[in-house]
């Protein structure tokens, strides 16, 4: 038994991706910009460099740090450009045939693809290319990509890239390189994150901010939605090849996917985070004692919270940092062990207290309530729980793992109803408007929303043809797996 699945409730980002262009020490900076972005994907990791002759690839099971930090393996990585990627998977003996960037030899020379995201009509698009003779080698929908631009009739490998992105539905913010560019790419809404930088007059690609910051390279903007900008040795050129469209980036990332030290879409994460809980404090306040976050992901919404209600804030939860994504436990021994192997609470902090919990999300409910009755049973004379983000309501098809929508506590169950499962005195959900408000944008319009909220309110910006044909539930030779 997996102890991480059978304990950690959280919605979890998918991958992340990462980019450098003509410098000496390419795979290097390739390795560090994955370490940054380690919290995007845990489970596989992978760079492709090219040294001006020939492409080299290393993808590797588990942390970037596992693999990448030795030096025989970036000398393997030879050349002055490399694209990496992190990924996070539901599955396990057959995601190494998924790790990421795809390499492909194609008519005009070899191209890497790494991709953040999701396409809501990967099944039918594969479909049709199988019937037409492709042979695939993943069950990434990435690879999905890869073959459309294998086929496409036009003659640049950019337009090519346009050409088959036009035919998908979804999400995707991709990073590619061939023998004389690199291209960075978002989807029309913008769903996911990519920003621009440079470093000694290199360019750089990376999924957040953060992954500039520890190559030291300097940000320079972030990737439109909708644009395309492809890096040679000539320098950089952006275009808009899609219909213009409003942006729908995923305010998820606000909430829990991006890191705290990151800036996306011109928004400090920690700060947006911080305001969250100034709301969540003036929408449910609670007479109390003790702002405690559930650590770390409700870290800055509990500072938030805390200046906001005057409320002191203190530690009361301790996480343990080194409980690895694969530690094995017998089935009992996970069930006895419950969130304790992550979280232990401070019982002289929380003892005979009037307790604020502050967490940035509930999925299933599983861990809340046990985290709920821990901290009663180091003491807490009341437990009010005060949540981040709206009720989870709806599946997300965007690149996140989600449960089904059955699954998920908050579709079929009102607050009260939630709060006594958690067995909390109190629980609140930040309003869909409130976490708006937080963002520093107006009342949430039905008929123009800035951000996608579909878990939050259902409303998709994209069709779901594999969901509406139910090919969802059709059958791989291997389990079906998105970037």
């Amino acid at each position: 038994m997996n102890i991480h699945s059978a304990l950690d409730d959280k919605l979890r980002e998918e991958c992340g991706v990462f980019g450098v262009f003509n410098h000496n020490e390419a795979a290097q900076l390739a390795a560090l910009g994955l370490h940054a972005l380690q919290h995007r994907g845990q489970e596989g990791a992978g760079i492709v460099a090219f040294d001006g002759d020939h492409f080299h690839a290393e993808r590797r099971m588990g942390l970037v740090g596992d693999h990448f930090s030795r030096s025989s393996v970036i000398e393997r990585l030879r050349g002055q450009s490399a694209i990496g990627h992190v990924r996070y998977s539901t599955t396990g003996d057959t995601v190494a045939r998924n790790i990421q960037p795809i390499f492909a030899d194609i008519d005009k020379g070899g191209i890497a693809v790494a991709h953040n995201g999701n396409l809501t009509n990967a099944r039918a698009l594969r479909s049709g290319l199988v019937d037409r003779g492709a042979i695939f080698q993943s069950t990434s929908d990435t690879e999905t990509i890869v073959h459309l631009l294998a086929t496409s009739e036009f003659d640049r490998v950019s337009d090519r890239l346009v050409d088959a992105l036009k035919q998908v539905e979804g999400a995707y913010s991709l990073v590619a390189l061939t023998r004389k560019k690199m291209i960075g790419i978002r989807d029309p809404l913008g769903v996911r994150p990519l920003v621009l930088g440079s470093i000694d007059g290199s360019a750089v690609l990376a999924s957040e901010t953060c992954a500039l910051d520890i190559i030291g390279a300097t940000y320079e903007r972030d990737i439109e939605p909708g644009e395309m900008v492809i890096v040679t040795e000539d320098g950089m050129e952006s275009a808009k090849p899609f219909p213009r469209t409003s942006s729908r980036f995923c305010i998820f990332e606000y909430v829990y996917f991006a890191r705290p030290d990151s800036n996306l879409e011109g928004y400090s994460v920690s700060h947006a985070r911080k305001r969250i809980g100034e709301e969540l404090a003036k929408e449910h306040p609670v007479d109390a004692d003790i702002v405690v976050p559930v650590p770390d992901s409700g870290v800055p919404a509990a500072l938030g919270y805390a200046q906001y209600s005057g409320i002191p804030f203190d530690f009361g939860i301790i996480r343990n940092h080194y409980v690895g994504r694969t530690f094995i436990a017998p089935q009992q021994t996970a069930r006895n062990l419950g969130v304790k192997l992550k979280h232990n609470a401070n019982s002289k902090v929380l003892a005979g207290k009037r307790v604020i919990l502050v967490d940035d999300s509930i999925v299933r409910g599983t861990t809340s309530r046990k985290i709920v009755q821990m901290v009663r049973d180091a003491g807490a004379a009341e437990v009010h729980m005060r949540i981040a983000s709206p009720p989870t309501t709806h599946s997300c098809y965007y690149g996140v793992d989600t449960p089904e929508r059955e699954e998920l506590i908050a579709a079929e169950r009102s607050t009260p109803e939630i709060a006594r499962h958690l067995r909390a005195d109190s629980l609140g959900f930040i309003s869909l408007d409130g976490l708006y408000r937080a963002m520093g944008r107006p009342k949430r319009d039905n008929e123009t929303p800035q951000f996608c909220d579909a878990c939050f309110s259902g409303d998709y910006p994209t069709a779901l043809t594999d969901k509406a044909g139910g090919a969802e539930k059709d059958q791989l030779s291997l389990l079906y797996e998105t970037a």
